[in-house]
């Protein structure tokens, strides 16, 4: 849901795990505070917390131009990725592991990536086989049966599928369609006329067309492909929903017998498509959007069977540009980073295989990683931190002044009920069938995408696994379930960059932990989206109707103020589209601050480096958020992601809340300043 970070309290087990820049010895008797080295004290915190807190280290720092962005979360996964290029490098050095051992796995993937050579000489070889079965296509029906093929390779096309948890019965899973079909980033870039996204637009006609050129079209071939495959996709944008339509998981709730499905798409026999696709006694699936079906049936009657080929092409070329020789990877690098995100060099090659191993082997990863990186004690304290949220949390909630007793209670079981996990799963998916090997970087991650399939067939007419891990120990993120009421806080490094080798100070730990990780998270079971679900994680309407009604008025006033942030001079955030995040970090935010109350520091008036315990608390804060990104990945964030910039995710919240105010002297005609009658307060 939202990249954030962890860190642990014990000071026995807090490592050394981030790039420094200041200059340090082992016999150095003062040690620097990043919290104050960061501060630009030309900036008023009143006018730019963010600038204020973080302006310097910007400064210091200028964005890499193999990065779309630059802080933070780039020192600390660059410390994740220097353990694990040890783990990849140390599997692939033993040539003796055994065949089918987790070793053998992590090594031979990172070797097939890392081997350029054989990867170049195959060229476009790798996809010969599915290039054969498309260029076989005569008819609508060989279409609809190699789509089914192509699904059970995780290759999506057509329509999205997938085995779901039922959002209206938490315990067992369910089948999805869902819109897909887009190859810029969302719906928006087809239509929206500004300059950027024309550009945009017109740089992807052109990508396309050196793409099919790449695998061997001439150029006017390549030319009317690129021209016929963005007729194509703005076709199917304008049955896409919007990304803030899309947040409305009633109107995604749609259940169907399978005989209703065939009634969208006369075209598709869905029976004999789910037996395609693995699956038999299906008696109902969830259509997330019918419109897009609906949609989907009259492509299939008007698209040429060559278009829907030739789409077909350039989807599978997509999805697998970057396995390939480095022509067509040097192509998708100038269109999907350069183009969109303005990045201008290619990532040394390590860094990337480095990602794609964990991406491709997260678990296998993960059970080195816990055994030679995770101290001991870490689920135990991220536990403790995050009760002491819970705590804050129902606190608040027993206080709210808008909502009745009834609907508090219900709150305040389904806060009690929250899942945690934290650390690591107590139990790793079994990748025992994955076969990998040396030979082909791509044949290994078509094996790959072919086990993930399998493994999410394999869980339909099961009850649902709760103990499931969507992540791994090593990923740098943490993210909410509605639909299993959990909360999943991987261990990371655990780390505190500029505090290596010693405790951080309470206010940095519940700034960074408790605010911006586990306070946000529990606060996305509260969101617009989240409040929607009980207790068990079923979509249920648990509020009275008066209660929801002040809920909704509240997150309007939070929609509008997002609404009125701007970056690059005039593009608007989308506060529709951000909402859920928005909501989550002020939640977040505020019990961060209460629990941190709480504590010895939080009681005291002790200044350090001259701030109070409060001021420090929103300093670490803000230092949690400290990204600067290119103007390019700004816009394409505002466009298309579901959080806002890391600015406003700072200045945003801040500006909402009281005690912020009153630390800062914050008053009106301070740019920071905002009307008591339009600051939102929610939880």
């Amino acid at each position: 849901m939202k990249k954030t970070f962890l860190l642990i309290t014990s000071a026995t087990i807090i490592l050394s795990s981030c790039n420094n820049t200041e200059k340090k010895t082992e016999t150095t008797s003062t040690v620097t505070d990043p919290i104050i080295e960061h501060i630009d004290s030309s900036i008023s915190p009143k006018d730019d917390f963010f600038l204020f807190a973080n302006n310097k280290w910007f400064k210091q720092h200028p964005i890499p131009s193999s990065e779309a962005n630059n802080g933070l979360w780039k020192t600390i996964q660059d410390k994740l990725n220097q353990a694990i290029l040890k783990i990849c490098q140390s599997s692939a050095a033993d040539t003796k592991a055994e065949k089918g051992s987790n070793k053998q796995k992590i090594g031979d993937f990172y070797f097939s990536g890392m081997d350029t050579v054989s990867i170049d000489k195959a060229g476009i070889t790798p996809l010969k086989e599915e290039m054969a079965n498309i260029d076989a296509v005569n008819s609508v029906n060989d279409l609809l049966s190699l789509t089914a093929q192509f699904q059970t390779k995780d290759i999506s096309f057509l329509y999205g599928f997938g085995i779901n948890k039922d959002d209206k019965n938490s315990e067992q899973y369910v089948v999805g369609l869902s819109q897909i079909g887009l190859g810029l980033p969302e719906r928006d870039y087809y239509f929206n006329s500004d300059a950027l996204t024309v550009s945009i637009r017109a740089e992807y006609v052109k990508h396309i067309k050196a793409m099919f050129m790449l695998i061997g079209s001439d150029e006017k071939t390549a030319g009317a492909n690129a021209e016929n495959i963005m007729k194509l996709e703005t076709t199917i944008a304008k049955s896409c929903r919007k990304m803030e339509d899309l947040r409305d998981p009633y109107k995604n709730y749609n259940k169907m017998s399978v005989a209703q499905v065939n009634k969208l798409t006369p075209s598709i026999n869905w029976q004999m498509t789910l037996n395609q696709l693995g699956l038999k006694s299906v008696d109902s699936i969830v259509v997330g959007q019918p419109e897009f079906f609906t949609a989907l049936e009259k492509n299939l009657k008007s698209v040429s069977i060559n278009d829907w080929k030739i789409y077909m092409k350039w989807v599978l070329l997509d999805e697998f540009a970057s396995v390939l020789s480095k022509d067509i990877v040097t192509e998708s690098f100038h269109f999907n980073a350069t183009v969109l995100n303005g990045v201008k060099v290619q990532k040394p090659r390590w860094k990337k295989i480095v990602s794609a191993t964990d991406y491709s082997l997260g678990d296998l990863i993960g059970q080195v990683y816990v055994q030679e990186y995770c101290p001991k004690g870490t689920k135990e304290k991220l536990l403790e931190i995050g009760n002491n949220i819970r705590d804050v949390y129902a606190e608040h909630i027993k206080a709210l002044d808008w909502m009745s007793e009834v609907t508090k209670q219900k709150a305040l079981s389904k806060l009690n009920k929250i899942n945690m996990k934290v650390g690591y799963p107590d139990k790793w998916k079994d990748l025992s069938s994955l076969e990998i090997s040396r030979n082909s970087y791509c044949e290994n991650m078509k094996n790959v995408r072919k086990w993930h399939y399998n493994y999410m067939l394999n869980k339909y007419g099961k009850p649902v696994d709760r103990n499931e891990w969507g992540m791994q120990p090593q990923t740098y993120n943490a993210y909410y379930d509605p639909a299993n009421n959990e909360i999943v806080v991987p261990a990371c490094n655990i780390i505190v960059p500029g505090f290596e080798g010693r405790m951080p100070d309470d206010a940095i730990l519940y700034g960074i932990i408790g605010g911006s990780t586990f306070g946000h998270e529990i606060t996305h079971g509260f969101d617009d989206q989240g409040s929607l679900y009980d207790e068990k994680g079923n979509l249920k309407d648990w509020w009275t109707k008066e209660d929801r009604a002040k809920f909704v008025t509240k997150t309007k006033l939070i929609v509008r103020q997002f609404n009125d942030y701007t970056v690059l001079d005039s593009l608007h955030l989308k506060g529709a589209n951000s909402q859920g995040e928005n909501i989550a970090d002020l939640g977040g935010v505020i019990m961060g601050l209460e629990a941190f109350k709480k504590t010895k520091q939080g009681q005291s008036k002790e200044l350090m480096d001259g701030y109070t315990p409060v001021q420090r608390y929103f300093l670490a804060y803000a230092y949690a958020w400290m990204v600067q990104s290119t103007d390019a990945a700004l816009a394409k964030q505002v466009m298309s992601n579901e959080h806002a910039p890391p600015a406003f995710r700072v200045i945003g919240p801040l500006s909402d809340i009281e005690e912020f105010y009153t630390a800062f002297d914050v008053k009106k005609g301070d740019k920071m300043f905002r009307e008591d009658s339009v600051r939102v307060k929610i939880w």
